[in-house]
């Protein structure tokens, strides 16, 4: 029998700093909540909001498998591997801290803000070589169908279009018209699936969510997803066992 925990959106922890404002799933900086530290190797979920030209100065990470997400605006990246980049809506970016990196994160406007989601996972390696991956899906190719955006180093979807990451991990957008329905088959045995609903409103194994609400799901070896509006959803697939 499957296992669930559900996350309202008006549950999250939230910090406005002014030039951020940061929605926090799980604990993280200034928030914290003993039940929500975690989901499996899910560590952080940050819908961050940034003003424009504003952002993040240069700080370190390590042992994190780091995967950053537009929602809309772009964002300017700058690391000590000497990448430089902008992230824009419909890309996707990962980052295997690893051994330790240090980057930069900025809003790449100065006439509007950004929405982003910032995710952190525990990876499956500590102190790998650190690495940088970024890569442009097309939002045609979510209509009514999910879409691999990243999966574990090695696998068959990152050997395709998906970014790879050092976790037995799979992330996946949809954006659903009203009335699209289908089971989603968990990747790994030992995976649980945490739902996310970025717009509109789905309801997964019988529970009604609505805009920024989260379902997460374990034992189990699928789940079923319908779109009760128009609806963009992020599917993680993700191990339980932090070991």
């Amino acid at each position: 029998m499957s296992n669930s925990i559900l996350h309202k959106s008006e549950t999250r922890g939230r910090a406005n700093h002014g030039w951020l404002d940061a929605r926090h799933s799980f604990s993280f900086a200034g928030y914290y909540n003993p039940e929500r530290m975690h989901f499996g190797v899910l560590r952080v979920l940050n819908d961050d909001i940034v003003a424009p030209a504003m952002g993040f100065g240069t700080h370190p990470h390590d042992n994190m498998e780091i995967i950053t997400i537009p929602l809309r605006g772009a964002l300017r990246h700058r690391d000590s591997m000497g990448n430089e980049a902008v992230i824009q809506q419909n890309e996707v970016q990962v980052m295997s801290a690893g051994t330790g990196i240090q980057h930069s994160e900025f809003n790449a406007n100065r006439d509007k803000d950004i929405n982003l989601l910032q995710i952190w996972l525990f990876p499956k390696f500590r102190n790998v070589k650190p690495r940088y991956a970024q890569h442009t899906f097309l939002p045609e190719d979510r209509v009514n169908q999910l879409q691999v955006v990243v999966a574990p180093l090695g696998s068959e979807e990152e050997k395709g279009d998906a970014v790879g990451i050092h976790q037995d991990a799979w992330f996946s957008l949809g954006t659903l018209k009203q009335g699209f329905e289908e089971a989603y088959n968990v990747k790994k045995a030992g995976n649980g699936v945490y739902v996310f609903v970025i717009e509109g409103s789905a309801t997964v194994d019988g529970q009604p969510l609505s805009k920024r609400d989260a379902l997460g799901v374990w034992d189990t070896d699928s789940v079923h997803i319908k779109a009760d509006s128009d609806a963009e959803i992020l599917i993680m697939d993700i191990p339980m066992s932090l070991g």
